[in-house]
C-alpha cells in the first residue's frame, strides 16, 4: 500500500492552515480597527476551520493506522518520521516537502497568534484605563481632618453581671 491517503491528508491539512493563516491577518487588521461585529464573525469562521483542521487530522491518523497495518508494521509512533521509513524514495520526498511546509505555516499561525494575543491584550489593558478614569475613587469626601469613629472596647455601658 501506498502513503497516498497520508499525502493527500497532508496536502489538505496545509491548504486549511493556508487559509487558517490568512484568517489570523485579517483578525490583525480588525482587532486594529477595533471592530467588534466583524471579529464576532471572524471567531465563527475561525472555529469552522478549527473544526475542519480536526477532521482533516482524524482522516490522516486514520491514513496512517491503514498505512502500518497494510505494511504489516508492528504498531510504532505514528509520525512522518516512521511513514518515510516504510516508503519509497519519491513518496519519501513529497512527506519531506510537506512536512516542512506544514511546519512553516504552523510556525507563522504561532507568530500570528502571539501578536493577536497581544493586540487583545493591550486593547483590553486600554478598556480598563479607560474604565478607571471613568469610575469614582474611593476617597474621603469629608473637607478638613477625617473623623475617627470610636473604637468599642470589651465593656458596654450596662453590666449584665450586676
Amino acid at each position: 500500500m501506498s502513503a497516498r491517503n497520508i499525502i493527500e491528508s497532508l496536502e489538505k491539512l496545509i491548504k486549511l492552515h493556508k487559509s487558517f493563516n490568512q484568517l489570523a491577518l485579517r483578525k490583525t487588521t480588525i482587532l486594529k480597527a477595533s471592530d467588534t461585529e466583524v471579529i464576532t464573525a471572524l471567531l465563527i469562521e475561525e472555529q469552522k476551520h478549527i473544526k475542519a483542521i480536526s477532521q482533516t487530522d482524524k482522516e490522516r491518523e486514520a491514513a496512517v493506522e491503514g498505512f502500518f497495518t497494510a505494511k504489516g508494521a508492528v504498531r510504532q509512533t505514528a509520525s512522518i518520521d516512521t511513514v518515510m521509513e516504510l516508503t519509497e524514495p519519491i513518496e519519501t520526498a513529497a512527506l519531506k516537502r510537506l512536512k516542512k511546509e506544514l511546519i512553516d505555516e504552523v510556525a507563522k499561525l504561532k507568530e500570528r497568534n502571539i501578536l493577536n494575543q497581544q493586540l487583545i491584550y493591550q486593547s483590553l489593558q486600554f478598556i480598563n484605563v479607560s474604565l478607571d478614569m471613568l469610575r469614582p475613587q474611593n476617597q474621603d469626601m469629608n473637607y478638613g481632618k477625617s473623623v475617627k469613629k470610636p473604637t468599642k472596647s470589651g465593656i458596654g455601658i450596662f453590666d449584665s453581671k450586676a
